[in-house]
């Protein structure tokens, strides 16, 4: 469930979190903090202009059902083929995440207490030393997505499923795996 709320709410709800709100089955692996404690470190992105512009024209006009503002459309599409090839996963299965996640929303809240666009948990600020606010900042929330979703491919072997379960926090329960990759086959297949 996601819930649209104003950053100043969304920082008040973050802050009134109780510590214990987070437990290890939501992202909370000991080895994850130092893999995304390293991802934060800026690199450079693209190193082939015409795969990312082709990309791009082609996902566009798909993320403009969801996503009216062009500018946050062009953010969105430019951070996710970024960080998903600095991690190496496809950036079609971070679009299909994001879709069943928060439907694109950066402000959405879960249940949980989860943030933005992949409805990243709140207590990765507090570890890394960041504000809670930068989990609704476009650029740092797909980087630390996308970063935990490349530990949990590579920590399962390149299984969707099981790594889509961790992420989620739902281990041997198909449901949300399977949504993800329902999306990833039906709206977000990148046919180059």
């Amino acid at each position: 469930m996601r819930t649209t709320v104003p950053l100043l709410a969304l920082l008040t709800l973050l802050a009134a979190l109780p510590a214990g709100a987070a437990r290890a089955d939501r992202q909370m692996d000991p080895e994850l903090r130092g893999v995304i404690s390293e991802a934060l470190r800026p690199s450079e992105c693209f190193e082939d202009r015409y795969e990312q512009a082709v990309w791009v024209a082609y996902m566009e006009p798909r993320l403009g059902r969801y996503v009216k503002d062009q500018r946050e459309r062009d953010q969105i599409l430019h951070h996710v083929h970024c960080e998903a090839r600095r991690v190496d996963i496809p950036p079609e299965l971070v679009l299909a995440v994001m879709d069943v996640e928060s439907r694109f929303d950066r402000y959405a809240v879960s249940s949980a207490g989860a943030v933005g666009l992949m409805q990243v948990m709140p207590f990765w600020p507090r570890e890394l030393g960041m504000s809670n606010e930068q989990l609704v900042r476009i650029g740092d929330n797909v980087r630390m997505g996308t970063t935990i979703l490349g530990y949990y491919l590579r920590k399962e072997r390149g299984n969707y499923q099981r790594a889509l379960q961790r992420y989620n926090g739902s281990l041997g329960r198909p449901d949300y795996s399977d949504l993800v990759i329902d999306r990833l086959v039906s709206r977000w297949r990148y046919a180059h």
